[in-house]
């Protein structure tokens, strides 16, 4: 059984490496603020005092953290995993980031240590973690995905390979511009529901196993509805960063991307002042009159 270092102990990793310790993988973590990892020491993860130490421990290195300036920090900063690593082992990162970052760090990280990459962004949100319910998509070689497919059997209902290093980034971009434009739509539809006399909390079953059903709109519809924002699932902030993510592949790619766009610029709006750190179906407060 691989030893796996887990690196970002979030709303995601905490859930995703209980899960991890469940299946019996001996595991070590490491946190920029290591007071998140107390109720994983409890649960029975050895605990890294540096990323020297969890490299050193470890055959898999499962990376969750908040943005691509935070996968480089901890890759590539000052003695971090690019200084440690060794032939053989795998960083799999679940952080969705830039994918032409990840291609970079990726050559890198191989040209440097001799070490392997594979980007498995995640969708499900911290429902999906908490159930072993993520979709992954993944960017990396066959033989790469194919040696963690049981490991994170544990932590999803599919994992699917897109292709080589980057693709399964790519492919969380194209996820987010889908969940992005539902959420506003939802938080539309639930305010026009609600401004037209309708009771907008039965909205989420009475649409349920049509055209317009979805995931998004069973979870965030009925939140919306009675303005229950707490516990976060979906910060505004992780979502805004993956619409920035978006457009600038659209960008790159000479691609358009108008209702990206549009999103992207409501949910900045909203993001600014206390709300970047709330949850997604807060999003309803921009159509309160």
């Amino acid at each position: 059984m691989e030893k796996i270092g887990f690196i970002g102990i979030g709303l995601m990793g905490q859930r995703m490496c209980r899960r991890l310790l469940a299946a019996g993988y001996p595991l070590i973590v490491w946190n920029r603020s290591p007071d998140k990892c107390a109720e994983l020491a409890s649960a029975g993860a050895n605990v890294a005092a540096s990323l020297a130490e969890l490299v050193a421990s470890s055959d898999l290195l499962f990376c969750c953290v908040s943005d691509t300036a935070a996968v480089e920090q901890v890759v590539f900063g000052a003695d971090a995993i690019a200084t440690h690593a060794r032939p053989g082992q795998l960083l799999v990162d679940f952080s969705s980031i830039e994918p032409a970052a990840t291609r970079d760090f990726a050559a890198r990280l191989q040209a440097n240590t001799g070490a392997g990459w594979v980007d498995a962004p995640v969708s499900g949100g911290v429902i999906g973690a908490e159930n072993g319910k993520l979709v992954i998509m993944a960017g990396g070689s066959e033989a790469d995905v194919e040696r963690i497919r049981p490991v994170l059997a544990h932590l999803s209902q599919r994992l699917t390979r897109m292709g080589e290093v980057g693709c399964g980034q790519v492919t969380k971009v194209c996820n987010q511009l889908i969940v992005a434009a539902n959420a506003m739509l939802i938080a539309e539809a639930v305010a026009l529901a609600q401004q037209s006399g309708v009771d907008a909390s039965l909205l989420a079953p009475a649409l349920a196993g049509g055209f317009a059903d979805s995931l998004p709109l069973q979870i965030l519809a009925p939140r919306m509805a009675t303005q229950t924002f707490e516990p976060v699932q979906w910060k505004v902030a992780t979502l805004l960063k993956d619409l920035d993510n978006a457009v600038k592949l659209a960008r790159e790619t000479g691609n358009s991307t108008p209702l990206a766009g549009l999103a992207n610029q409501l949910m900045r709006l909203h993001a600014s002042g206390d709300n970047a750190v709330r949850d997604l179906s807060s999003v309803i407060e921009l159509y309160r009159p």
